[in-house]
């Protein structure tokens, strides 16, 4: 495997190819490249990204080279390492930030013979796919449990940015505790960042002061939420990866995913010249999320209401957007009967009732 200090050591010789196309003889292996705007760490979304890929390693073996470039900002600086890691021979490219996508898109166009993974975004083209998770599914039954667990009322969530896929996941963990007590409220600071460790720990002890009582880290790769709430002895869930040896007392679970189901399709998709462009939204019944890690202290016949819940949820008879839904101010969005369909749920952009803290315009 190629790190990304071996990777940006690489020759002058190979640096002078830079936009021609690479040309791999068949018995090459297919090199695979993952690039990601925070470490890999030992959790969070990045470190999960290349678990995925791993779970590829696993099951193709030689058949396919994995490069990882770690810590990219997202910008000029992404483009031109994805771009040096096409000509470095690299056929299929993991981009994995929302900010990636117009370099990526720009770098599908000029080289048809490269695959293209994109995360979280939203454009498709022939060798360009983009895949999210159906965080909500795992969110809405983290609600539940956090309504059971709240003495205050008030729960809450670190946020990375306001962007659609992550109101969604804050919007289901409302909807979630308010179907168990609807006068629950939910307070949301917005750090945009995905990696500040300062400021996300600041803005968890910010909520606490507060008197939320139950945390979501939502969208950090790094524990300092989860530590300084077991350090306050306040409840607390993430996403993606577990960290529960942070905070083994009130660590309420982790809404988790495995990409390797999804990263190990589209490369032997590309192995067989069958790739296709496509959004690809993956949740329980795909085996990409999952929960995992509850907290004992959730009293056993919510525990039994929660697994019943997502058991319906796996097999797509409930719905964490059923209706009837009501925006934070009161408009009826969806009746009693009705759900939010797919395409308005991706492109969520306002809160729904319970929510307290309005949007960053």
């Amino acid at each position: 495997m190629t790190t990304r200090r071996q990777f940006l050591a690489t020759s002058a010789a190979a640096t002078a190819a830079l936009g021609l196309p690479g040309v791999a003889r068949a018995a090459d292996p297919l090199g695979v490249a993952l690039i990601t705007p925070s470490p890999f760490g030992d959790v969070g979304w990045s470190h999960t990204l290349r678990l995925g890929l791993e779970g590829v390693q696993a099951k193709l073996g030689d058949k396919v080279k994995l490069t990882w470039l770690e810590n990219i900002p997202e910008g000029p600086d992404a483009d031109r390492i994805m771009q040096k890691a096409v000509t470095d021979g690299n056929k299929v490219i993991v981009a994995g930030s929302f900010g990636y996508m117009n370099g990526a898109l720009q770098l599908a166009r000029r080289f048809k013979d490269v695959s293209v993974l994109h995360a979280s975004g939203y454009q498709v083209a022939p060798n360009f796919a983009n895949f999210a998770a159906r965080y909500f599914q795992g969110t809405y039954l983290m609600g539940m449990a956090a309504a059971s667990l709240s003495k205050t009322k008030r729960i809450g969530s670190v946020s990375a940015f306001a962007i659609p896929e992550l109101i969604t996941s804050v919007n289901a963990f409302a909807l979630g505790a308010r179907a168990v007590d609807p006068e629950i409220e939910v307070s949301v600071v917005w750090v945009n960042s995905w990696f500040d460790p300062a400021k996300e720990q600041a803005a968890a002890k910010a909520l606490i002061a507060q008197g939320v009582d139950v945390i979501f880290s939502n969208a950090q790769d790094t524990p300092s939420v989860v530590s300084a709430c077991e350090e306050a002895g306040v409840y607390v869930f993430n996403l993606n990866s577990s960290m529960k040896s942070y905070a083994p007392k009130k660590y309420l679970g982790v809404v988790g995913t495995d990409w390797s189901p999804y990263f190990i399709a589209e490369v032997e998709a590309h192995l067989a010249g069958t790739f296709k462009g496509a959004s690809h939204w993956l949740g329980m019944a795909d085996k990409v999320v999952y929960v995992t890690d509850w907290n004992p202290d959730i009293p056993a016949e919510m525990k039994a209401r929660i697994d019943k819940t997502e058991a319906e949820i796996a097999v797509g008879s409930f719905n964490p957007f059923a209706g009837p839904i009501r925006k934070a101010d009161g408009t009826e969005v969806v009746a009693a009967g009705s759900a939010l369909p797919d395409d308005q749920i991706l492109g969520m952009d306002w809160h729904v009732e319970g929510v307290v803290t309005p949007l960053p315009k």
